[in-house]
């Protein structure tokens, strides 16, 4: 893990929540909204596209901004450069 520090407080560089994400591929009924089907990645319909996300994000403990980590991680960058705003 690399050094972090929040973008949004730019006080904190300690406490983080790691969220992890688990996508779930689904097909859902229009009218209802309930899931008709679900997907393996390898098994997904021609137009669904699979999930290209982070594997997870990471939320200021402080503030609660919810970002990708490398956020975090360029704005400690940043500071440990001399260029904090």
């Amino acid at each position: 893990m690399k050094p972090m520090l929040c973008p949004n407080c730019k006080t904190n560089r300690t406490r983080f929540h790691f969220i992890e994400q688990h996508p779930k591929a689904v097909k859902l009924n229009p009218q209802t909204g309930e899931i008709e089907q679900e997907y393996a990645n390898e098994s997904l319909e021609p137009f669904h596209l699979p999930y290209r996300g982070p594997s997870y994000r990471v939320q200021c403990g402080v503030c609660g901004l919810i970002e990708d980590a490398e956020m975090f991680i360029q704005r400690a960058k940043l500071a440990q450069m001399g260029r904090e705003t």
